[in-house]
């Protein structure tokens, strides 16, 4: 029976809970995630508790914050000129934003806090400080990707992409 290891390419299907049992992201209704393993695309945590699993296994598993996305980081907020924003534009408090970085990333910004003078943004990924919970079933495992990757997943590298309506995870 063949075993997830590195440089394959597993499928997932997978629910994302948090402590009080809310659904931050899943699968469901989706094709499978697929990942390709030792490849740093989804969080630490995850990837290693797939590790070792065979094809059909189904696992829970609780990831602290330092397997997944860390603490929160005051550092991490940032105040920007009201004057620095596109004219047209009305940020509100609670609302995700992207932000460009001098080297053209998107980066997701949720507004903090407006003011007279500035708004001010958190720059910290939206499950930053969170314990998380996943269900998984693997459900392939390959030598070679069968889908066409677009980033998505618990990696969350782009807003929209494996963390439902959170922004980002």
């Amino acid at each position: 029976m063949q075993k997830v290891q590195s440089g394959l390419f597993v499928s997932v299907d997978y629910t994302g809970t948090l402590k009080d049992g809310q659904v931050f992201d899943s699968s469901e209704g989706r094709q499978p995630m697929e990942i390709q393993m030792g490849s740093g695309t989804v969080i630490p945590g995850f990837e290693s508790a797939i590790m070792g699993m065979s094809l059909n296994e189904t696992k829970t598993f609780t990831l602290s914050p330092e397997e997944a996305y860390g603490y929160r980081d005051d550092s991490r907020m940032h105040d920007f000129p009201k004057s620095d924003i596109p004219e047209g534009m009305e940020p509100q408090v609670g609302q995700t934003l992207m932000l460009s970085t001098p080297q053209g990333q998107q980066i997701p910004a949720r507004v903090d806090s407006i003011d007279d003078e500035k708004v001010t943004f958190d720059l910290n990924h939206p499950l930053a400080g969170q314990s998380l919970t996943f269900t998984i079933e693997v459900v392939g495992i390959n030598e070679t990707a069968t889908q066409q990757h677009a980033g998505c997943g618990p990696d969350c590298s782009s807003g929209g992409c494996g963390c439902g309506d959170s922004g980002c995870c």
